[in-house]
């Protein structure tokens, strides 16, 4: 990028700068480390969680651990420091990275509505189909397709040339902001995103909505009340997260970028690439009866652990 930029840095504006929004961000990076990281070993700890279903609850946790790296470290030292500049190549690996990981929760959420279809729908085909390999090439395969969508964006944007203004307004390095900074001709670069949109985003979100209306479906003809709420409970959590994430994404990403939505862009934006994954384990916690029994039984433990000691 040094040989066709004049621009060797940026300036990321984010929020203002108080003490009280530090305070916030800092804890909530615990807060959704935590979260994440205690579902991960939760699962791993728990025999009786070994099954499909939790092993993409932990690919899940783990890609929302990821993405939440990605931006706010590096928004945390800009509070700490006071300083918001960070160089182009630094800039445009944040957007690589958090684009890539974006991209796989898109595909990894599709694999997840298929794995809850198939437990429904086809419960006695459900153990031959869902094995352990093809779970492993699912989640392999997600995170692949994001890595290698984001890389044809990301090779494109970096023959960009940015004569300035180099300040972004914004917490991190996103796509939009970039281009319009950008003093070469972007319409390339756009059209390519749309197209990879067209993979990424719109195709698993077809996907899942039509494992979700045979879900439904299947669910209706279920005779028995009691039973019907059951089945309902095994996906819920997941149709929950679809929602948030989904919702978020498509009204930042449409949203207009003029000058008095910018601050609206910019909380939706921290809604979804902060809040979301902080939420999910606690959307997953508190309607999953496994999990919040597994949780439970695990606290127990370490309390006796802690009197014993």
């Amino acid at each position: 990028m040094s040989n066709s930029s004049s621009i060797t840095e940026f300036l990321l504006l984010a929020f203002a700068d108080t003490w009280e929004l530090q305070l916030l961000h800092f804890a909530l990076f615990l807060v959704t480390m935590a979260g994440n990281i205690l579902i991960i070993v939760l699962v791993v700890a728990v025999q009786h969680l070994h099954t499909p279903m939790y092993f993409f609850l932990v690919n899940l946790s783990s890609l929302e651990t990821c993405y939440s790296s990605t931006i706010l470290p590096r928004l945390l030292a800009s509070f700490l420091t006071g300083d918001g500049t960070i160089s182009a190549h630094g800039c445009i690996t944040q957007f690589y990275f958090f684009g890539s990981f974006v991209t796989s929760e898109c595909y990894l959420l599709a694999a997840m509505s298929y794995d809850r279809y198939l437990a429904i729908c086809q419960p006695l085909l459900y153990a031959s189909f869902m094995t352990w390999k093809v779970c492993i090439q699912m989640a392999a395969g997600s995170w692949l397709m994001g890595f290698l969508l984001s890389a044809v964006v990301i090779h494109l944007l970096s023959q960009l040339k940015f004569c300035g203004p180099k300040a972004i307004d914004h917490f991190f390095c996103d796509l939009i902001p970039l281009l319009e900074l950008s003093c070469s001709e972007t319409r390339v670069v756009m059209l390519v995103t749309f197209m990879l949109s067209l993979l990424d985003l719109v195709f698993p979100f077809l996907f899942m909505l039509a494992s979700y209306v045979c879900i439904i479906a299947a669910i209706l003809r279920i005779p028995s009340r009691v039973s019907r709420q059951k089945a309902f409970s095994t996906c819920s959590s997941h149709l929950t997260v679809i929602t948030v994430f989904y919702g978020t994404l498509i009204i930042v990403y449409m949203m207009s970028r003029s000058v008095s939505l910018r601050q609206l862009n910019k909380v939706l934006s921290f809604f979804y690439t902060i809040l979301t994954p902080l939420v999910n384990p606690l959307i997953y916690s508190l309607r999953n009866r496994e999990v919040r029994e597994a949780l439970s039984k695990g606290l127990r433990k370490a309390v006796v652990c802690i009197q014993r000691s």
